[in-house]
């Protein structure tokens, strides 16, 4: 730190977070579930400029705030990106039939009793054998959101399904870049994490799993057969429905599983979902296009509609049209702008040392192992609340405690854990975090509907507290004579 910077006291440290909490719960009253569509964004846009305000007071030049701003934002210029590039090939896959027939073939085995107990367990297979939330909910995510529409359940509960399996596997995947970061941070190895971490990781999935079951069975779904048949046989009249069609989704899962990057995995998913449309759904680039026949122009004119822009197809069915819509690239822009102001505030946060110094205030009154485990995982919820973003939720308190973990004589992987069971899976809990904005728009469903379903995501962060109070499997360093 420059020596002419002045310290932030606590106080003013919590100064902008406060008023930061102020505005966002006035947008959500006033606003409600459009709250994320603007006076978020304005939100944020306000504290930073509040936040910037006092880190002049303290002594910061302009250039030094920019230039925390820039970073801030460059660090999250690859999930934006992705998310761009999953809008549009939710557009793709739609035209093309690949959602349709998910969709399709998943309301021949499933029914609303069972529904939310294997969307859970899906997306927890996916996500453990492809390492990632995000993709797990671009794929597996979309048709289950459908199939669970169809049956007549909760938005918010089929989501919170699909979220609480997609980061249980995210998280327990040696392929997830957050597992992988955790125990760098810590100073452990990959698979001692893994190992340390299903000790608390298996009884919150297990608890998680039974309220699904549970809330199958009492749910109060509105379908029947006549109308699972009917959103079938609506689907079935305006797609062609088989089986080559999930080549395309299984392509892009095997990709990667063997470790490609998401943003080419997605665009090749993108363009064979265009080739597909063109090859076994010429009646809906026919009709997108206007009717009647149509040449190589109208053919690339649809699809590079379906990538960028609204996307809606007619079945006369009310329910079916809800399902076959897509926005493109054009839907995810609300969502950039949310991440853009969010990494605007977290980086003056960052930049100007309030967030540094409203996490060391923390480790002063943690003096019991399971008081420094909770105080480990309320500051990386805090840096999922201020910062908005997953990694340095897990960076920066890694950073901060692991001196302080080898000081009390406690292993690295009881600092990875930790940082795991409330860094990685309570983010998505945060409408303005990146993570949060991100599965929103790809299932189509308010962070307010689904947060209270994440039932995973909400238990880990407690459950390895419970375990540190209790000192349930706490690893002590073995000091060699």
């Amino acid at each position: 730190m420059d020596k002419n910077h002045k310290v932030p006291s606590l106080g003013l440290s919590l100064l902008p977070i406060l008023f930061l909490v102020v505005l966002l719960a006035s947008n959500v009253y006033i606003f409600s579930d459009d709250a994320s569509y603007g006076p978020n964004q304005m939100g944020l846009i306000f504290a930073a400029t509040f936040a910037g305000i006092l880190s002049i007071r303290l002594n910061y030049r302009w250039e030094e705030i920019l230039d925390g701003i820039v970073k801030s934002i460059s660090s999250a210029m690859s999930a934006i990106l992705i998310l761009l590039m999953i809008g549009s090939l939710a557009g793709t896959w739609l035209i093309s039939g690949v959602v349709p027939a998910m969709i399709y073939y998943g309301l021949e085995i499933l029914n609303p009793s069972i529904f939310l107990f294997a969307a859970c367990v899906s997306s927890a297979v996916v996500s453990l054998a492809t390492g990632s939330s995000w993709s797990t909910a671009a794929t597996m995510g979309i048709a289950l959101m459908g199939i669970g529409q169809a049956l007549g359940l909760s938005e918010g509960m089929i989501a919170g399904a699909i979220i609480s399996g997609a980061y249980f596997g995210d998280k327990m995947s040696p392929l997830s870049d957050t597992t992988n970061l955790a125990p760098a941070m810590a100073g452990t190895d990959l698979f001692t994490h893994i190992r340390y971490m299903a000790l608390t990781t298996g009884p919150s999935i297990i608890i998680t799993l039974i309220i699904f079951l549970g809330l199958g069975f009492t749910a109060d779904g509105n379908s029947s057969l006549g109308t699972v048949n009917e959103v079938q046989q609506a689907i079935a009249s305006k797609f062609e429905i088989n089986l080559f069609l999930f080549i395309v989704p299984a392509l892009v899962i095997f990709l990667i599983i063997k470790k490609m990057p998401a943003l080419p995995a997605l665009l090749l998913g993108t363009v064979l979902a265009a080739v597909f449309a063109v090859i076994f759904q010429p009646q809906i680039i026919s009709e997108l296009a206007g009717g009647g026949d149509y040449g190589l122009a109208s053919g690339y004119e649809v699809v590079m509609r379906a990538m960028f822009t609204e996307i809606n197809i007619a079945t006369g069915n009310g329910m079916v049209d809800e399902l076959l819509t897509s926005s493109g690239m054009e839907g995810m822009l609300s969502t950039v702008w949310l991440i853009v102001c969010a990494m605007i505030f977290g980086g003056i946060m960052e930049s100007n040392g309030m967030l540094r110094k409203i996490a060391d205030s923390i480790i002063k009154v943690a003096h019991s192992t399971g008081s420094l485990v909770a105080a480990t995982a309320g500051t990386c919820i805090t840096f999922n609340l201020t910062a908005s973003d997953q990694y340095i939720a897990i960076v920066v308190p890694g950073r901060m405690f692991r001196q302080e973990y080898s000081d009390r004589g406690l292993a690295p992987e009881n600092l990875s854990r930790t940082l795991e069971d409330s860094g990685t899976v309570t983010s998505v809990l945060i409408p303005w975090n990146t993570c949060g904005a991100y599965q929103s728009s790809v299932l189509g469903c308010s962070p307010y509907a689904f947060a209270p379903y994440c039932f995973f995501n909400i238990i880990s962060p407690f459950m390895t507290i419970l375990f540190a109070y209790a000192n349930i499997k706490i690893k002590r360093i073995e000091k060699e004579d």
